[in-house]
């Protein structure tokens, strides 16, 4: 079973404003770390599958070189979840040596991780040595597009869902039993319970606090339909501060479950049947407020309606920035609340778009995107869709206004990693939302992550084959 994810309609939805309230600003930093307060700094980079990659820094000697470049390894960027080096990327490769890029701290996002007393997270941005940005860093292909609709006159505001499995196991032992007999950290449904069992209550408590006391928004937390499975719903606000702040969520929920003998997943399709959604919270604001603004039975505001076309209309080409690996295909099931084509409608679960929220708090969700996707890229491929929607103009189709599940007239989503690939690779609407260089590199990705999985003999298979060959 899947997610029946958390009511928003009726959560106001302010513009675009100042990052999470608990962010530490520079002087108030600085002053920590002169005080011995912050003894440590975890520089991160946001890698293709938006993990936090970098290094743990002497608090007072990442002071004195705030202002110069740390060095990484390109391979950050250019590497598979296992952290292979592998070549065919223009960025590095064997032919070249595996040299470094320059990371620059960006002073914004500051935040204490209360949960590692001392510790500081601070994220970085990507460069050539001669000062270029690295077109491929998510963090840059995020800004792009916000600064692509900044030319439109928008700024976007955006909340997040996302859905994660909780296991009674701990990794070691999970690895030790290949992932085969994993215990749910609790049986049954337990959607929108509000009782719980001792473990996992305190569980939830002690991340709801870590993740308040880190200043990340978090808005809900709940227990979902499947076994195990956590929601946890952030509030709305900057686009880049959002993605941060999910970054460092994503640093907490493993290290809190590991401290208690637990293990998280963030798989789209964990198990056969179960799904977990990562799903965008969208609307667009300038000068005038919510340029989204609708009232049930009037007319949709032009915008609102070329964002529409534009997501349904683009999204089936950027696949891979939101469902980067063929497990994520898994998880698109009919009847799950996980979409299987490209349809729109009003408070609509079975589309791929829903259109919810009345007056100001109006805003599009976008339920394509898994758990596992990078939140940096699946933002960069919304709001690509909708530019494209505003600028090209596609036409928009009729909303879906029952069952999308039995939609015949709609664009499916990819079968697969392959079929995404294709869509993706020399589309028009990707080429002129990333260019080149980047479309090339987020291919190859595709392409190295299909080509691990091809060489694997499966525990699937051999069940299945094993006396029947």
């Amino acid at each position: 079973m899947h997610s029946h994810d958390e009511q928003r309609d009726e959560q106001p939805t302010p513009g675009p404003g100042p990052g999470p309230t608990g962010a530490v600003t520079l002087g108030a930093f600085k002053e920590s770390v002169q005080s011995g307060e912050i003894t440590a700094v975890r520089l991160a980079v946001p890698d293709m599958q938006g993990r936090p990659k970098g290094k743990i820094l002497t608090a007072p000697v990442f002071v004195d070189r705030m202002n110069s470049e740390a060095g990484m390894c390109a391979y950050v960027l250019a590497t598979d979840v296992d952290m292979t080096p592998l070549d065919g990327f223009a960025l590095t490769g064997w032919e070249q040596g595996f040299g470094d890029l320059g990371v620059k701290a960006d002073p914004r996002s500051i935040r204490l991780l209360p949960h590692q007393p001392g510790t500081a997270l601070i994220m970085g941005d990507v460069f050539h040595h001669d000062g270029r940005p690295v077109e491929v860093a998510p963090r840059h292909m995020l800004r792009t597009q916000l600064e692509r609709l900044a030319d439109l006159g928008y700024q976007v505001a955006l909340g997040t869902e996302v859905e994660f499995m909780l296991y009674q196991d701990t990794g070691q032992e999970a690895h030790r039993s290949a992932y085969r007999g994993l215990r749910p950290a609790w049986s049954g449904d337990l959607d929108y319970a509000l009782s719980h069992p001792p473990e996992v209550a305190d569980f939830l408590q002690h991340l709801h606090d870590a993740l308040r006391e880190a200043g990340v928004p978090v808005e809900a937390i709940k227990t979902e339909s499947a076994a195990g499975q956590v929601e946890v719903t952030f509030a709305y606000g900057e686009v880049m501060s959002a993605c941060d702040a999910y970054t460092a969520f994503r640093l907490i929920v493993p290290d809190l479950a590991q401290r208690r003998g637990m293990t998280p997943t963030f798989m789209a399709a964990p198990a056969t049947g179960v799904g977990s959604g990562l799903h965008l919270h969208l609307s667009l604001w300038s000068a005038n407020g919510n340029a989204f603004t609708y009232h049930r039975s009037a007319d949709l505001p032009p915008v609102l309606e070329r964002a529409i076309a534009g997501l349904v209309s683009g999204l089936p080409h950027l696949a891979p920035l939101y469902a980067p690996t063929p497990n994520a295909y898994k998880r698109y099931a009919p009847h799950t609340f996980a979409p299987t084509s490209y349809t729109w409608g009003f408070d609509n679960r079975t589309c791929a778009v829903r259109v919810t929220g009345v007056g100001e708090s109006a805003h599009l969700e976008v339920r394509l995107p898994g758990a596992d996707a990078n939140l940096y890229l699946a933002v960069t491929a919304a709001c690509a869709a909708i530019i494209h929607g505003i600028q090209d103009r596609p036409e928009l189709p009729a909303p879906c206004g029952g069952d999308s599940y039995t939609a015949s007239d709609a664009a499916p989503v990819p079968a697969d990693l392959t079929e995404a690939m294709n869509s993706f690779m020399g589309n028009k609407v990707v080429y002129d939302a990333l260019g080149e260089t980047v479309m090339n590199h987020y291919a190859r990705a595709a392409q190295a992550e299909l080509a691990w999985h091809r060489r694997q003999v499966t525990d699937v298979e051999r069940e299945r084959g094993f006396h029947r060959a």
